[in-house]
């Protein structure tokens, strides 16, 4: 269709406004503001096309005009700075059970659900103010960090606990994106309104990064001067400088960035920071290109490398979702003209070579599963594998279409791409606990929970003592066995390194079984002389 054909003919003002009221979509508005400006400049003495000229232009401009909400953005954007410095306080840590000094500030997990549950205030309070959907989407935040902190420290297994944990890390936040999809699409839920929206997040995740490198330079440099005083700044103020200015920042950039008036797609993408990204990602197209497509013309030479590397499976991963953030940010917005023909082929190129490697990448997974044992890491990165690839499939069967506006297509593939990683976050951090983090049956499953994390998973003999005592045990049957002295510990060819410390409380409610050497007379019972320890204790030098 070309542009004449966007107007009536003849040209009434009566036709032209009823044409114009019947327009559908940003597209057909965008050919009609065409079409009266290619007439224009051929008759720019018609009284009527010079109106529809300065009326589209004057709306064209206030539709751009982004007006932020600075009386709720800076309160907001502190309040979130005070939650992250507070989240990096000790008594707020998560605490690995089982172990007195494995420990993560609170910050390490809860970050995002704490941001994006300011963000839902902000979008509410300047946008729409629909307070329910808000609070409805932060409470399902709230209960689902509830449910990760009961999760984590009710399983038992020590390994399954810090991956769990680890991954948490991960999923989290990509369920705190979703959490803001949903209030955001809420009423409006489509392809395209998805595919604008995760546009605007990777801007915020861009600006986010170039404002914490500004940042990080500053305060590099400010601590080369006070150090240079030999001044020392208390631990409360260094948390509240760095987390909490850390914390400012989303809600700011969520602030300028977004209008939350209107809804994904009417937002600004062509202008300013949106058009600085696009252009950047595309210079990256073609470099990133030449690293993968070397790459992939070594792996016939090291090909064993994946299947004995656990480090190279995580890089792998973490390549498809970079990759998949790439194709998305050279992705056209609108419809692409005859040059993104190049932009096309490239974005067909890479996603290919992307198969290529990922599929590699899932094999060397799954062999290490087969020769070793299924873990929460590797449900996980074969979950994620397998989406990614899929996403990467359809995505180039929807450049492969012969059409010239092949951007419809590629924006359904990464509006369904957010609904999957949403579900499969979900999945993890729901489903996993119940499938790792249960302890074996048995005489194991009767021991306290801080003696089987301290011995889940090791051979026979099993050795425990408590905190500040001499005496120790050898755990037997689901009995302690008090061993008399050091000179039967060495005869029994025990070693110190396999002894692990455990609570003495919890030594105390495990049944005596018969001591070593029987003779030996009545067990002492476990107690230090400094109280009750709260958790147990690896050996040093284990």
């Amino acid at each position: 269709m070309n542009n004449s054909s966007m107007l009536p003919d003849p040209l009434q003002p009566e036709a032209l406004e009823r044409h114009f009221r019947e327009l559908h979509d940003d597209h057909e508005i965008n050919a009609f503001t065409q079409a009266i400006e290619a007439r224009y400049a051929r008759q720019p003495d018609d009284p009527l096309l010079a109106a529809w000229h300065y009326r589209l232009t004057w709306a064209a401009a206030a539709a751009k005009r982004h007006v932020i909400a600075w009386t709720w953005a800076i309160p907001l954007a502190l309040l979130n700075g005070l939650l992250f410095w507070l989240l990096t306080d000790d008594r707020v840590a998560v605490r690995l059970p089982g172990d007195a000094y494995g420990f993560f500030p609170g910050l390490f997990l809860y970050w995002m659900p704490a941001t994006a549950s300011v963000i839902l205030i902000y979008l509410a309070a300047a946008g729409g103010r629909r307070w329910r959907r808000a609070l409805a989407a932060i409470a399902g935040l709230a209960a689902l960090s509830l449910y990760v902190e009961m999760a984590y420290t009710h399983m038992i297994p020590r390994p399954a606990v810090e991956q769990y944990v680890n991954l948490a890390a991960i999923h989290l936040p990509l369920l705190s994106l979703a959490a803001i999809g949903v209030y955001t699409l809420a009423g409006r839920d489509g392809p395209r309104e998805r595919f604008f929206l995760l546009m605007k997040m990777l801007e915020a995740v861009f600006l986010t990064g170039m404002f914490l490198a500004v940042a990080g330079v500053l305060s590099s440099i400010s601590g080369g001067l006070f150090a240079l005083l030999t001044v020392d700044f208390p631990d409360w103020l260094i948390r509240l400088v760095f987390a909490g200015g850390a914390g400012l920042l989303p809600i700011l950039v969520v602030a300028i960035l977004y209008d939350p008036s209107r809804s994904p797609a009417e937002q600004t993408f062509d202008e300013g920071l949106g058009k600085m990204i696009s252009l950047l990602l595309r210079v990256m197209l073609p470099l990133s290109l030449l690293v993968l497509a070397v790459y992939a013309a070594l792996i016939p030479f090291h090909f064993r490398d994946p299947l004995d590397n656990r480090d190279a499976l995580i890089v792998y991963t973490a390549m498809l979702f970079a990759v998949m953030a790439l194709l998305l940010g050279v992705t056209p917005v609108t419809p692409p003209d005859r040059e993104a023909r190049w932009l096309r082929r490239g974005m067909m190129a890479m996603t290919v070579l992307a198969l290529l490697v990922g599929v590699y990448a899932l094999v060397a997974i799954l062999y290490r599963t087969w020769h070793g044992a299924l873990t929460p890491n590797r449900v996980a990165f074969i979950g994620w594998d397998v989406i990614n690839l899929g996403l990467l499939a359809w995505l180039l069967a929807a450049l492969a279409r012969r059409s010239r506006d092949w951007t419809p297509g590629v924006h359904r593939v990464f509006a369904r791409a957010g609904a999957a990683y949403a579900l499969w976050a979900l999945l993890m951090l729901l489903a996993l606990p119940w499938r790792f983090g249960r302890p074996p049956s048995g005489d194991f499953a009767h021991l306290p929970p801080n003696v089987q994390r301290a011995i889940y998973g090791r051979e026979y003999p099993i050795l425990m003592k408590c905190y500040d005592s001499p005496h120790v045990y050898l755990l037997e049957r689901g009995k302690k066995r008090w061993v008399k002295d050091i000179p039967t510990f060495e005869a029994q060819g025990f070693r110190w390194a396999d002894v692990r410390e455990v609570p003495c409380e919890d030594l105390q409610r495990i049944p005596d079984g018969v001591p070593i050497p029987p003779d030996a007379g009545p067990p002492p019972v476990p107690r230090s002389r400094f109280g009750p320890v709260p958790t147990s204790l690896p050996p040093p030098g284990d």
